[in-house]
């Protein structure tokens, strides 16, 4: 298993991409997520899905030279048509007029609409967090989940980031979490493996908790607090539903495709982002620091995301290194 520099991974991602049909800066904003996937362990959400991304460049389903539209249709408020591309295109040029609409009104939304799958949220809040800005961000996904008591699949696993920016252009926090106990994607990739998954993960289709990846697929993911409390989670993972979709107009999680499936028809997924201007409070920077000094009181105990250092290197399996290299023509 070889150690790869980071910034060789964003090269041969960003020729991947281009060699299947991106445009030049659209394949490097989405080669950017990929690196910052990698850097920080966040191994789903990199690699993993850039065979995906390729074949679907070339299916059609994703487009590669799409022109996002940026568009404010009030005071504070921001959208971006991403016209069926990337959703890192899309955000990288929405994302100047959404820091200018909340410094101008305090607070701002950024609704990104019908926009390939965005893969990692923690990837954009904490650019807004960069920014000086506090950023709320939630998509949905494909159905996976059931409701509590319930066997039909509604909702997907409708991550949830937010980020605080440090007011030294870093991260003082960040957490990026699906609704669900885990990714879909950890799934996915145990039963690549042939391993199998924890309990409380997952219930078969009868809804009784399994171990078998194969079986959680074929029935349904459990929202966060588990069996017993999963309506905690499922009430966060409807709230992310509905501004996601709702106010992007792109669709519903019942009536997406599976999201890796080389062909078929575009995502059509929305993403949407609140910024808040921490400057509003005269209190912010002092209750933050007060925060975080009552979280540092336990030993080992931080904030979440708090001093996350992006890997110069990482471990790519053989098999995902050669499939890299072929992708970008370097093989």
């Amino acid at each position: 298993m070889p150690m790869i520099d980071t910034a060789q991974i964003e090269v041969l991602s960003k020729a991947a991409l281009m060699r299947h049909g991106a445009e030049e800066w659209i394949a490097a904003s989405v080669a950017d997520a990929i690196r910052e996937a990698e850097a920080t362990g966040n191994r789903i959400c990199g690699l993993y899905y850039l065979e995906s991304y390729c074949q679907q460049l070339q299916s059609g389903r994703v487009k590669g030279g799409a022109v996002p539209e940026v568009t404010r249709p009030r005071p504070g408020s921001v959208r971006v048509d991403a016209k069926f591309g990337f959703a890192q295109a899309a955000f990288q040029r929405a994302l100047p007029e959404a820091i200018a609409a909340t410094k101008e009104n305090g607070t701002a939304s950024l609704a990104v609409c019908h926009a390939h799958t965005c893969t990692s949220l923690g990837y954009f809040t904490g650019q807004i967090a960069r920014a000086g800005l506090i950023g709320l961000g939630l998509t949905n996904a494909t159905p996976i989940v059931a409701p509590p008591g319930g066997s039909k699949r509604v909702i997907g696993t409708n991550p949830i980031a937010f980020s605080v920016p440090d007011g030294q252009g870093g991260v003082a926090m960040q957490f990026d979490q699906s609704t669900t106990t885990t990714a879909m994607g950890k799934i996915t990739m145990a039963k690549a493996a042939g391993e199998s998954i924890p309990e409380g993960w997952a219930v078969d289709a009868d809804g009784r908790a399994t171990t078998d990846p194969s079986a959680g697929m074929a029935g349904s993911m459990v929202s966060l607090g588990g069996a017993a409390a999963g309506y905690k989670g499922w009430g966060f993972g409807l709230m992310a539903e509905i501004l996601a979709a709702g106010l992007t107009g792109s669709l519903a999680s019942q009536d997406l495709s599976p999201l890796k499936a080389p062909e078929g028809a575009p995502h059509d997924l929305g993403q949407f982002y609140l910024l808040i201007d921490p400057g509003m409070s005269d209190h912010f920077a002092a209750r933050l620091a007060r925060v975080a000094e009552g979280v540092a009181a336990d030993e080992g105990a931080r904030m979440p995301g708090q001093g996350r250092v992006e890997a110069a290197s990482v471990d790519v399996p053989d098999p995902l290194w050669a499939q890299l290299q072929e992708l970008a023509g370097a093989a």
